[in-house]
């Protein structure tokens, strides 16, 4: 197995692997990696002067495939951003989930619907924990962006809080006392005439 001077491996690319490179490429491995995962998968074949002559027809393949890749990965994200598609999932009264939905459940949820996406394609910088609708961000083959709604629907009803009662009192019209309001609801002529019999009845007990 030929390699280079850091003790990595040589290799020409058979298909595209994620942070070594497209297919057709020349690309270096730890000789672990290759034994255990990128030769018996398939994914690659020591780099010597026979499989060189293979890296033209290679490259060849992989700008064709990208160029199917991105018209299908552009169609699925117009498809995308029409839909709203719905998980069920276990809250509490105010909201707030039991777990949380991450890109497992979105790539569950896309399968339902025969759209097949891998985790790595789900861009969600955290957890979902609340109920709601989220806009959910995908980078499909060849970096195509595609965003779809996924509504969080508990299980459970969530209770709204309901906003305080504020009684409004208009200027000048403050709450009077009991007293007051009946004064103030006593008939003016009537004050009068019991003012006057009144003062009739201390001139009198003054003149005695």
């Amino acid at each position: 197995m030929e390699q280079t001077k850091s003790g990595k491996t040589q290799l020409l690319l058979l298909e595209d692997v994620t942070n070594l490179g497209k297919k057709g490429d020349l690309a270096t491995a730890k000789p672990g990696f290759v034994r255990n995962f990128l030769l018996p998968q398939k994914k690659a074949v020591i780099a010597d002067k026979r499989t060189i002559r293979m890296q033209e027809k290679l490259k060849e393949e992989r700008s064709k495939q990208a160029a199917e890749d991105k018209k299908d990965s552009e169609a699925l994200a117009e498809r995308l951003k029409e839909m709203t598609l719905t998980i069920k999932v276990k809250n509490d009264a105010q909201g707030h989930l039991y777990g949380s939905v991450g890109p497992a459940e979105i790539v569950k949820v896309l399968a339902d619907e025969g759209i097949a996406v891998e985790r790595k394609n789900v861009i969600l910088p955290k957890p979902i924990k609340m109920v709601g609708t989220e806009d959910i961000q995908l980078k499909l083959k060849e970096d195509v962006p595609a965003t779809f709604k996924l509504k969080i629907e508990g299980e459970t009803v969530v209770k709204k809080e309901e906003a305080p009662r504020v009684e409004v009192v208009e200027e000048g019209e403050e709450e009077k006392a009991p007293e007051e309001a009946e004064e103030a609801t006593e008939d003016l002529p009537m004050r009068s005439e019991r003012e006057k019999e009144m003062k009739e009845e201390l001139e009198e007990r003054t003149k005695e």
